[in-house]
């Protein structure tokens, strides 16, 4: 049994598919199932069910899967110390947010910092962000939404007022607030379920028992601007984005209901090794946005924390970072 096999496991257990991960392996598919033949051979048990050409992960697999991936999970943790102990390379942070477009000041701020580190970002869904922290493809998730999970930990980055953006010309465009009622009959601008604002949205219009008339959905929350200046909509917008949209011609009102809020979380995985780049990165993030209008409390961490995790983010952190 070697790291290859094991890494060929891992692959084939978390795609199902014996293509799907070859193509990700960038190997040939037989080489794949020759290396899994001989791995369940060795073990002396199938871990997978096979009917036709589809296989299934089966109890086996399951449980030596778990084994598998921690083993794994703790080389690679040892592989990114020794490098950062020895100073290779600068290293590299990957993160995943549902929109990027609030990120590309915090962003351009570290590149310029930190110009050696390579940088990966990744515009995904809550439930994405949920695998791909599992997975350890990204170092952070950049949430709008409760984001947990095991092993899961959060920094609040923001906490701010959602705010109701309509055209210019609108009817409520000199009303200061409005009731959630009150714009029940609105054709609402929104992104597709899982995305922060239809989920907020949603919750809203809970509340009043009605459904919201949703008249354009799309899976990017940073066009809802426009759509809703060509008079498509209304829409729900964060108020950080505010000043940067004074030229645009909206109006701004305040929705009376006291939940009409986002939380912005900074979310890693606690039993991961944090590499210099990415504890970098953490403590820019927490100063970029410390220093922006907040609705709420200042950045804090958002659960209590084990001693050993809040030991170890101790350790790690930089003594003049804040959070």
């Amino acid at each position: 049994m070697d790291l290859l096999s094991l890494r060929y496991f891992r692959a084939v257990a978390r795609r199902e598919h014996i293509s799907r991960a070859a193509e990700e392996l960038r190997v040939a598919q037989p080489s794949v199932s020759r290396t899994i033949a001989r791995l369940e051979a060795e073990l002396g048990v199938p871990l997978f069910d096979r009917h036709g050409r589809a296989i299934r992960l089966n109890r086996y697999g399951a449980a030596f899967l778990t084994r598998v991936e921690r083993a794994l999970d703790e080389l690679d943790d040892a592989r990114r110390e020794m490098a950062d102990a020895a100073g290779l390379d600068d290293g590299g942070v990957a993160v995943a947010a549902e929109t990027l477009l609030p990120l590309t000041e915090l962003l351009a701020g570290y590149r310029a910092a930190h110009p050696g580190v390579t940088v990966r970002c990744f515009q995904s869904t809550p439930d994405v962000m949920r695998e791909q922290l599992r997975a350890r493809e990204v170092d952070f998730c950049i949430a709008s939404q409760p984001l947990s999970g095991p092993g899961l930990g959060a920094v609040r980055l923001l906490h701010e007022e959602v705010l109701l953006v309509v055209p210019a010309g609108h009817p409520l465009a000199g009303r200061e607030r409005v009731t959630v009622a009150e714009v029940a009959e609105e054709p609402f601008i929104t992104t597709r379920p899982g995305h922060w604002q239809r989920a907020l949205l949603e919750r809203l219009f809970t509340a009043i028992g009605r459904r919201p008339v949703i008249s354009c959905e799309g899976d990017e929350p940073g066009a809802t601007h426009f759509l809703v200046a060509a008079g498509l909509g209304i829409g729900l917008m964060p108020s950080l984005a505010r000043a940067d949209l004074a030229s645009v011609p909206l109006a701004w009102l305040h929705l009376d209901t006291p939940d009409c809020v986002r939380t912005l979380s900074l979310v890693r995985r606690e039993d991961s090794y944090l590499t210099t780049a990415a504890a970098r990165f953490r403590d820019l993030a927490v100063t970029h946005f410390a220093g922006r209008p907040q609705h709420g409390v200042p950045a804090r961490e958002l659960r209590p924390r084990g001693r050993r995790a809040l030991r170890r983010e101790t350790l790690d952190r930089d003594p003049s970072s804040t959070g």
